[in-house]
């Protein structure tokens, strides 16, 4: 709705709703009306503080406004815009002058507000994304329709399991040699050298192997994702798949859920021997125990808790770095600097939350005998 006189040197055009590619026209038709003639205001005052939505078609819009006052001698400058509006606005980099007059800065309790706000909006949007999931996952493996794409969850296997071989391989392998070198100058001393092999067999099924696999993916995937969902928020891919009538949680979410739900216990399991296999060459060649005696002690230290420990935290790690991921691509805001950033909230989020759910899974299996 537009406010002011034709004749008038300030005119406010006080936009609400939605501002896309639906009711661009009829904005368009009431600027139009108020803004014609000799008499056209010099000064247009676009108000979008009530938007709610805004899309390319709004961008354009507010750029074909800013253009007609400049023929006309006349300017546009922004009083209020909502943060849909202004997230638009940026994306397209459409630049509107601002009013004279910023708001004043929040103070502390509007701070924490709003903080506690969007900590709420974000576990409520997170709970969601995880029911829609499980959802979509159940329908799709044992449902009749709306399928998994077996070819879908191959191609995300690949990449997030496949390919990780190598780096989650090599950093296991490293981590054994190194655990059992840094344990056997202590144990050396008191001529325990054997119990190298427990040591290093427990910790790597029970802790290292999970924690490791799971921050390198977290890395390597995690990151992956979050800058593919984000692009596609970006450049309303998201929005295209919404209005052809495919959710995007279905298509987008579900196969790397799977992919990754499949992958990770296995990469673990590659880990784990990995780890133990560093433990065995340190054991070896640095305090002479024989290979069968290394065997021996290790089956005997080993016990199948160790082993189900160790897959129950890879599934559950797993599952935190794709909901994490999906999560921060889903809200991305921005251009390019809002991928890099949801991108790098990804990765760190998803790596605290693994090692917190570590430290808790650690003192569950612990005290829970």
């Amino acid at each position: 709705m537009g406010t002011g006189d034709e004749g008038a040197a300030a005119f406010d055009l006080v936009i609400e709703g939605a501002l896309d590619r639906t009711t661009v026209p009829r904005w368009e038709a009431e600027s139009s009306r108020s803004l014609r003639g000799p008499a056209a205001p010099a000064l247009l005052r676009l108000d979008l503080g009530r938007v709610e939505r805004m899309d390319s078609a709004g961008a354009a819009f507010c750029e074909v406004l800013r253009r007609r006052q400049e023929r006309r001698g006349g300017r546009l400058v922004l009083s209020a815009a909502s943060p849909p509006a202004r997230d638009a606005l940026s994306v397209f980099r459409v630049r509107v002058e601002s009013a004279p007059g910023a708001p004043p800065a929040a103070g502390l309790f509007e701070r924490i507000g709003g903080a506690a706000v969007g900590a709420w909006e974000g576990t409520v949007l997170s709970l969601a994304l995880v029911a829609d999931t499980l959802h979509y996952t159940g329908v799709g493996l044992f449902g009749r329709r709306d399928r998994v794409r077996g070819s879908a969850v191959v191609e995300q296997m690949v990449r997030i399991g496949l390919e990780s071989l190598g780096i989650v391989g090599l950093i296991s392998l490293l981590v054994g040699l190194t655990v059992a070198l840094q344990s056997a100058y202590q144990l050396r001393q008191f001529g325990a050298n054997i119990y190298i092999v427990d040591l290093v067999g427990v910790a790597m099924t029970r802790e290292m192997g999970p924690l490791m696999t799971a921050i390198l993916l977290a890395g390597r995937s995690g990151a992956s994702i979050a800058a593919e969902i984000s692009t596609m928020t970006i450049t309303e891919e998201v929005d295209a798949l919404t209005t052809m009538g495919v959710n995007p949680v279905r298509f987008l979410v579900v196969p790397r859920f799977l992919a990754i739900t499949l992958t990770q216990p296995l990469l673990t399991v590659m880990a784990d021997a990995l780890g133990i296999l560093g433990g065995f060459v340190i054991a070896v060649l640095y305090l002479q125990i024989g290979p069968q005696a290394f065997y021996d002690q290790l089956v005997n230290a080993l016990v199948t808790k160790d082993i189900l420990t160790g897959l129950v935290k890879s599934v559950s790690f797993a599952w935190i770095i794709v909901f994490v991921a999906a999560h921060r691509g889903f809200r991305v805001k921005g251009g390019a600097e809002g991928v890099g950033l949801a991108t790098t909230a990804s990765v760190v989020q998803a790596i605290f939350l693994v090692i917190v759910a570590d430290a808790f899974f650690s003192l569950v299996f612990y005290f829970g005998g």
